[in-house]
């Protein structure tokens, strides 16, 4: 199952839905209502409408998702890019509630930030008991030069807008093998990032036991598993996002992201 959060023309109020192809059928209003289907507490039986894919504005699936987990040095060739060391333990940060954006963006370079990046991601949500109860393709942005030069990640990683993600869930159901899917990135239509799932340092399991550890996984939670190699700053020279450029993320069997910046 596929499920997306729309606004339609004659519904500005969000909506939850179930996609089937080239249309969109409505089953619940309000922004939360997707959160609501991984929690348990809602089903997607009920028809408010049905719609063109191509008639709505699709949302970020969970606008208002719990806690955003996200991992940084998952894929060796991006570890090597970046001139670190594997890591031992995943290495865990949080991206700000802000940061959330829809998965056409756009993307906000602030004032601040120089040196823009893009990171093409496979995402978890997060379900009832902890589990992974569906994925989707997102954009782990980060401001390269605050993240460098400050010792926390939050503003380099969590500004707003730096967490598209998207098109829509896909129920885990539907993705039989995560840890085996091809994820790719263009930016202005060159192919940047070009990687599988299964370089994943730290597979899909062995993230959600590990943030198990010490936080409680909720429904609504998402998790980004982090980036393969192919990122702005690890190219020679470096090739960061400007103004007007356009970001593309693909994942095998979960769609794609389409952003610009601005």
């Amino acid at each position: 199952m596929k499920l997306a959060t729309f606004t339609t023309d004659s519904s500005p109020e969000p909506l939850g839905g179930v996609v089937d192809g080239e249309r969109v059928r409505a089953f619940a209003r309000g922004a939360d209502a997707v959160r609501d289907v991984l929690a348990g507490t809602i089903s997607t039986e009920a028809d408010l409408g049905q719609y063109a894919l191509s008639d709505v504005r699709l949302l970020a699936p969970i606008p208002h998702p719990g806690t955003i987990f996200a991992i940084g040095l998952n894929y060796a060739d991006h570890i090597a890019e970046m001139g670190h060391a594997s890591p031992q333990w995943p290495t865990v940060f949080l991206k700000a509630a802000n940061s959330v954006t829809a998965p056409s963006g756009p993307i906000v370079k602030p004032a601040v930030v120089a040196k823009l990046d893009y990171e093409g991601e496979l995402m978890i949500a997060i379900g009832q008991g902890g589990t992974a109860a569906a994925y989707c393709v997102a954009d782990d942005v980060t401001g390269r030069d605050l993240q460098g030069r400050e010792p926390q990640w939050v503003r380099g990683k969590g500004a707003d807008t730096f967490c598209p993600f998207g098109p829509w869930l896909t129920t885990a159901d539907e993705v039989p093998d995560p840890g085996n899917l091809a994820i790719r990135t263009w930016v202005n239509g060159e192919l940047r990032q070009n990687s599988n799932t299964s370089n994943l340092v730290f597979g899909i399991e062995a993230l959600l036991a590990f943030i198990s550890e010490t936080c409680t996984l909720r429904a609504g939670d998402l998790i980004l598993t982090g980036t393969p190699g192919g990122v702005g700053q690890g190219m020679s020279p470096a090739r960061y996002l400007q103004s007007g450029d356009t970001v593309r993320i693909e994942v095998e069997s979960l769609g794609q992201i389409e952003h610009s910046v601005s």
